[in-house]
């Protein structure tokens, strides 16, 4: 065995999985990564990427009761970094797909809606996602089994 190939063996032998592919946490962020490329395909003569979709679909959903929602808000519901969430943010609204005005209560903080065009965009593209999805995920049971309840909505079966 050569010094180059003990080392690399050396270096790997602390894993208790013969190779990335055998790792579920590796196996997982290429099953996302795959799942995100084909949503973004799909989402694409929309005008809109999945993290774009994301901020529209968590923004309507916060709101729809009219409660007002901050882009912390959004960042801490989806997880995502606060500076990605203003970037989607800033590109939303200057496609016309979100309104943002400073907070009254806290002039630290932008409160976030959903504009006419935004709310129409995100009905057009949730039906999408959401067949997408349930192509997706059955293709890749053992990333998330799909429950037994969940119905498809007879206006897209």
């Amino acid at each position: 065995m050569s010094a180059n190939k003990d080392s690399v063996e050396k270096n790997w032998s602390g894993s208790a999985f013969a190779g990335p592919s055998e790792s579920p946490g590796f196996r997982l962020w290429r099953d996302f990564l795959d799942w995100q490329r084909q949503l973004n395909a799909r989402l694409k003569p929309l005008g809109l990427t999945q993290p774009q979709f994301a901020i529209l679909a968590v923004s309507g959903w916060l709101t729809r009761e009219g409660e007002q929602i901050t882009q912390h808000g959004i960042a801490s519901f989806t997880g995502m970094d606060r500076m990605h969430i203003s970037q989607i943010i800033s590109r939303l609204e200057k496609d016309g797909l979100i309104g943002k005005q400073t907070n009254p209560q806290d002039q630290r903080a932008n409160l976030v809606s959903l504009s006419e065009e935004g709310h129409r965009r995100l009905c057009t593209a949730m039906p999408v996602v959401e067949a997408f999805d349930r192509e997706f995920f059955l293709k890749h049971d053992s990333l998330m089994p799909v429950s037994e309840s969940y119905v498809i909505p007879p206006s897209l079966a």
